[in-house]
């Protein structure tokens, strides 16, 4: 699928709301949660009741998903009674967009009334203590790609959306991991592969070298991807709560000897053999933030 950029160069907070806009004119729902569902994972919103799908491309400049394995759509529906908006795919920077455009859904979310966000992604396992099919509850984030200037909250602000210089250090809600701890135990029955950790976003395409990896362990990263930093700094940013994690699709080389390789058809197939117990992790969580307030 060939690149499709949105018709403008700038997301104005009249322009988010003129999508936001378009939505709600043809969905009758007011999602309380939006979820992005990571590579392999978009299965969640296929079991959605009463769901509305709108492809991406039929949204007023909205960019377009072009990664095997996200399927590139909002869906919106009830999961456990929890209005809720899916996004079936998101964007990469590797696919060509800037960070602000890849973020700009969550922004979306915001404006049709989501209080939450609950953000999925494959990643890499770099703590050697992981394994393939863990899922890493996410803690705190390494933002590599801002270390260079990359963020998505560049430009002018528009205090509508959030402050000029957001505070970052609690972005992953405490209350909501510890719940995700509690359930994973008495009701999801994963605890005995639930971990905990710091996730660090690279750019991509190409995964990361084993001396790269040996530098981000030093950093005490425990999971490495190309996804989700941007949407987590766009959501506190306007005010959302936020809980994130990672579903370990492999084991990161650190050896450049080493013959292995990670490749994307590993973590499709991964994220096939645990879709199950994360949609049903996803729906517990979601069942708890629907009934807190």
């Amino acid at each position: 699928m060939a690149l499709i950029r949105p018709s403008t160069n700038v997301f104005t907070y009249e322009l988010v709301q003129e999508i936001a806009n378009f939505l709600i004119e043809r969905v009758p729902v007011k999602p309380k949660v939006g979820i992005i569902c990571g590579s392999g994972m978009g299965g969640l919103a296929d079991n959605l009741d009463k769901k509305t799908s709108i492809p991406y491309g039929s949204i007023p400049h909205f960019p377009v998903s072009t990664v095997p394995g996200h399927a590139g759509r909002l869906v919106f529906g009830y999961l456990r009674g929890v209005p809720v908006v899916c996004m079936q795919g998101r964007f990469h920077y590797y696919e060509g967009y800037p960070l602000w455009m890849c973020s700009m859904p969550v922004r979306v979310m915001k404006l049709l009334g989501a209080t939450h966000l609950l953000a999925t992604n494959a990643a890499g396992g770099l703590n050697q203590d992981f394994n393939a099919g863990d899922i890493m509850i996410m803690k705190d984030h390494v933002n590599m790609m801002g270390f260079s200037g990359n963020n998505p909250l560049q430009g002018s602000n528009d205090e509508r959306f959030g402050p000029r210089f957001p505070a970052i250090s609690r972005a992953y809600n405490s209350e909501l991991r510890k719940y995700a701890k509690e359930v994973a135990a008495v009701k999801a029955g994963i605890s005995s592969y639930l971990r905990e950790g710091v996730y660090c976003i690279v750019g991509g395409p190409n995964y990361e070298t084993p001396a790269e990896l040996r530098l981000f362990r030093m950093l005490g990263v425990d999971a490495v991807g190309m996804s989700t930093v941007h949407e987590v700094i766009t959501a506190v940013h306007c005010g959302m709560k936020v809980f994130a994690f990672s579903l370990i699709t492999n084991k990161c080389i650190l050896d450049c000897e080493s013959e292995e390789e990670a490749n994307h058809a590993e973590v499709v197939e991964v994220a096939a053999t645990r879709e199950k117990v994360v949609q049903e992790f996803i729906s517990l969580m979601v069942e708890h933030i629907g009934s807190k307030e």
